[in-house]
């Protein structure tokens, strides 16, 4: 809940500041702003709560460590890409394919109830899931949106 909070939040200040500074709406640039200060954030739990972001991890993939630091990495490329007009289409095409990887190591931690945080197994469970895979396809569908789609026009 709190990357769509950061999103959301992002993208009206960001508009906001925008218009305030241009006189005019600016929706691409708030709309990536607020993307890659998700990312930004999402990032950052990567290395704060390494411990427990390696328990989202299902066990036959090796190098758990490794990888939640390399995805936390990614996704630090990924808020700079999508800042950048001239690396906007890729980082978001890019990011499209992160989103829909990393959903499966989403699913398997509501299963086994990762709270990552505390690196634990006492989190909020399948019911979780009612909120999260919506929430990874609106995120899906923002970057396609302000990444690929208004980067066209």
């Amino acid at each position: 809940m709190k990357p769509l909070l950061v999103l959301l939040l992002a993208a009206v200040i960001t508009l906001l500041t925008a218009h305030f500074i241009s006189g005019g709406w600016n929706y691409v640039l708030a709309g990536n702003i607020a993307m890659a200060a998700m990312l930004l954030l999402t990032a950052l739990g990567h290395f704060v709560y390494r411990k427990g972001m390696t328990l989202m991890i299902p066990g036959f993939i090796p190098a758990k460590k490794i990888l939640v630091y390399l995805t936390g990495t990614m996704e630090v490329i990924f808020a700079i890409g999508m800042i950048v007009p001239s690396t906007r289409r890729l980082s978001a095409d890019l990011l499209i394919l992160f989103f829909l990887l990393v959903l499966p190591a989403n699913i398997y931690a509501a299963q086994k109830g990762v709270d990552y945080q505390k690196a634990s197994y006492e989190g909020n469970g399948t019911s979780y899931l009612w909120l999260r895979i919506p929430m990874q396809l609106f995120f899906i569908a923002w970057a396609a949106y302000f990444g690929i789609i208004m980067a066209e026009v």
